[in-house]
C-alpha cells in the first residue's frame, strides 16, 4: 500500500536532549499502524511533528507524497490530516455538535456537507443524545469520544490517534475499536499511539516501537509484540 503519511529521518531536540533521533515511519492508507513504546519514548513529540505542532530540526514529513515539514497545522488539516491528543483537547464553551462542526470546517468541508457529516459522526460514536450539551463538565471518556468525532468530522485521509483508550470503559473501548477499524477500511491511514497492547494487537496490521527517540523494532504487529526485546521495554 502507498504511504499516506511518512516520516524520514526526523530529529527533534528539547532542552539539548535528542527526543527524536532519526525516526523513519510510514502510515499506509487503508490500515491501522501502531506506534508503541514506554513513557518518555517520544511518541507524542513525533505526533506533534507529524501534525505540525512542532517542527523537526532534521528530516522530512511527507503527506500524500507532499513535503509538509514546514507547513503549519491548518495547512496539514486542509490536506487531510486530523489528530487527537494525549491530553484531551475540546472547546469547552461549545456544544458537542459545535465541536464537530469546527473539526469539519478546519478541513475545508462545505457548510451543508459539514452539518450532514457531523450528524453522521454523532450517530457513529453514540453522541447524538449529547449533541446540544456543552462540552464543559462532560466525563473524560465522553470527551475522548467527542475529540475523536471532531477529527472524523473532517473526513480525513490520515488520522493520528494519541492514547484514545484513556478514560474509556470496556464498552467504549470496544466501540472505538470498531470505529477505527471501519475508518481504516474506508481508506484512511490511521496511526494509533496506545499503551493498551491488547487493543494494538486487535487493530493494527503493523507496529513501530519507539524507545529513547529511536525506532527499535518494526514490522507485522504479531511479530513485534511477541519480540522479547520489545516486551522488556515495559
Amino acid at each position: 500500500m502507498s504511504a499516506a503519511l511518512r516520516a524520514e529521518g526526523v530529529r527533534r531536540r528539547l532542552g539539548g536532549v535528542a527526543v527524536l533521533d532519526g525516526v523513519d515511519l510510514a502510515v499506509p492508507a487503508g490500515q491501522v499502524t501502531a506506534l508503541v513504546g514506554p513513557n518518555g519514548a517520544g511518541k507524542s513529540v513525533l505526533l506533534d511533528c507529524l501534525g505540525g505542532a512542532a517542527r523537526p530540526e532534521a528530516g522530512r514529513i511527507l503527506l500524500a507524497g507532499r513535503d509538509v515539514t514546514r507547513a503549519p497545522c491548518h495547512r496539514r488539516s486542509r490536506l487531510g490530516l486530523a489528530r487527537t491528543f494525549q491530553q484531551v483537547a475540546v472547546f469547552p464553551g461549545l456544544t458537542v455538535a459545535q465541536n464537530l462542526l469546527v473539526g469539519a470546517e478546519q478541513h475545508g468541508v462545505p457548510p451543508a456537507v459539514a452539518r450532514a457529516r457531523t450528524a453522521g459522526v454523532l450517530r457513529l460514536l453514540g453522541l447524538t443524545a449529547l449533541a446540544a450539551r456543552p462540552a464543559a463538565g462532560l466525563p473524560l471518556g465522553v470527551l475522548r469520544l467527542v475529540e475523536l468525532a471532531r477529527a472524523l468530522a473532517g473526513a480525513p485521509r490520515v488520522l493520528l490517534v494519541d492514547e484514545v483508550s484513556v478514560g474509556l470503559d470496556a464498552a467504549q473501548v470496544a466501540w472505538v475499536a470498531r470505529v477505527l477499524a471501519m475508518t481504516a477500511r474506508e481508506g484512511v491511514g490511521v496511526l494509533l499511539v496506545e499503551h493498551d497492547l491488547a487493543l494494538v494487537a486487535r487493530l493494527a496490521r503493523e507496529a513501530y516501537v519507539l524507545d529513547a527517540g529511536r525506532v527499535v523494532a518494526s514490522g507485522p504487529v504479531e511479530r513485534v509484540l511477541a519480540d522479547p526485546r520489545v516486551r522488556r521495554l515495559w
